[in-house]
C-alpha cells in the first residue's frame, strides 16, 4: 500500500482529504504542525508528501528543504497562496506540484495518482548519469562538472536529469513541462521554462552564450548533446 504524509492544520480539509485518499486505497498519516511532521517523517517511509505552506509553527517550504536533504520523494504543496513567486519558489526548492485552495477533489486525486506513479519509477532510474563532462550522482542528489560540484536548484536538477536521460532526443517545451511539473500551466509556462534553461546553461556550459550541452533546435525544442562540439541552432 502506498503511504502518504499529509501536513495540514485545517480539520475539515483533513477529514475530506483523508477519506478520499483512503478510498483510493492509499494509507495516510496526518501532521497538523511542523513538529509533528518532522516526527512522522523521521519514523516512517512515505511515497508522497503533501505540505500546507502555512502551519502554526512553521512553513511547508522549510519542511520541503529538510526533506530534500535526504529524499527525492514527490512533494505536493497545498496552499491558499496563489502568488506566482511563491509557486516558482516552491518548485525551486524541490516541490513537484502546487495546488491552490479551493480546489476540486477530483483534480487533487488526479495529481496524487500522477505523483505516486512517478514515485514508483524511482527504483528504475540509474543511480548515476554521466555525459559531456557532467556527472549526476542521484543517490546524493549532487551534480559535478569536471569534478567540480555545481549548486543547482531542485528544478534545475530535475531539468538536467531529464535532458541527460534522453541524449540526442529533441524534447518540445510541452513535453518538458508535462514530465517535470504537474502545476497549472498558467504558472509554469514556456517563458518560465526558458528562464530555467537559461539559468541551467549558466551553470553547466563553458560559454552560456554558445551552449554545447543543452542545444536549442529551432521551432522544435531542446536536446542534450552527449558529446562536446555541439552547436546551438537559432532561437525558436
Amino acid at each position: 500500500m502506498k503511504q502518504i504524509l499529509l501536513t495540514e492544520d485545517d480539520l475539515s480539509l483533513i477529514s475530506g482529504l483523508s477519506f478520499a485518499v483512503k478510498k483510493e486505497g492509499y494509507g495516510i498519516d496526518v501532521a497538523r504542525t511542523s513538529l509533528e511532521a518532522d516526527t512522522l517523517w523521521a519514523d516512517g517511509k512515505y511515497d508522497l508528501v503533501i505540505l500546507d505552506v502555512s502551519l502554526p509553527d512553521g512553513s511547508g517550504f522549510d519542511l520541503c528543504k529538510k526533506m530534500r536533504l535526504t529524499s527525492r520523494v514527490p512533494i505536493m504543496f497545498l496552499t491558499a497562496a496563489d502568488d506566482e513567486t511563491d509557486i516558482v519558489m516552491g518548485l525551486d526548492i524541490g516541490g513537484d506540484d502546487y495546488i491552490t485552495k479551493p480546489f476540486k477533489l477530483a483534480v487533487f486525486l488526479s495529481r496524487v495518482n500522477a505523483l505516486l506513479r512517478r514515485s514508483g519509477n524511482f527504483a528504475q532510474e540509474k543511480s548515476e548519469l554521466s555525459s559531456n563532462d557532467i556527472k549526476v550522482e542521484r543517490i546524493k542528489g549532487e551534480v559535478y562538472k569536471r569534478d567540480e560540484q555545481l549548486d543547482l536548484t531542485a528544478s534545475e536538477y530535475k531539468l538536467l536529469c531529464l535532458f541527460m536521460e534522453n541524449p540526442g532526443i529533441v524534447l518540445s517545451p510541452e513535453q518538458i513541462l508535462n514530465r517535470l511539473w504537474d502545476c497549472d500551466e498558467n504558472y509554469i509556462d514556456n517563458n518560465t521554462l526558458t528562464s530555467y534553461i537559461r539559468r541551467l546553461r549558466i551553470k553547466i556550459e563553458d560559454d552560456p552564450g554558445k551552449p554545447e550541452r543543452i542545444v536549442t533546435v529551432r521551432r522544435m525544442g531542446y536536446k542534450w548533446n552527449p558529446a562536446e562540439g555541439g552547436m546551438e541552432s537559432r532561437k525558436m
